[in-house]
């Protein structure tokens, strides 16, 4: 299967703004980039996840510049929804 490549801080940006509903200035502000630059990494982001989804290709997050602060290092890890978990092949199932 093809692979669309979302680096981690165009994960983060979506994250930021899609996710946490932060406003452009707020997120560019805690990942530490300018409004401009944040532009940018989101629209990548969205430009990658939208040829994904349209051309059927798989999503795998790597690479790319970042720094774990102490702050995010105590976030909590995302929950699965109820009923839904990982297999070995990498699928989601139904429980």
């Amino acid at each position: 299967m093809e692979e669309s490549i979302l680096k981690v801080e165009e994960l983060e940006s979506i994250r930021l703004k899609d996710q946490l509903r932060l406003s452009q200035e707020e997120a560019a502000e805690r990942m530490g980039v300018s409004q401009p630059t944040f532009h940018r990494i989101l629209s990548e982001a969205h430009r990658k996840i939208a040829e994904a989804f349209v051309e059927g290709k798989a999503i795998r997050i790597e690479g790319g510049n970042y720094m774990i602060t102490k702050e995010a290092a105590r976030v909590p890890p995302p929950k699965v929804p109820l009923g839904w978990r990982g297999g070995r092949c990498g699928r989601d199932r139904m429980l």
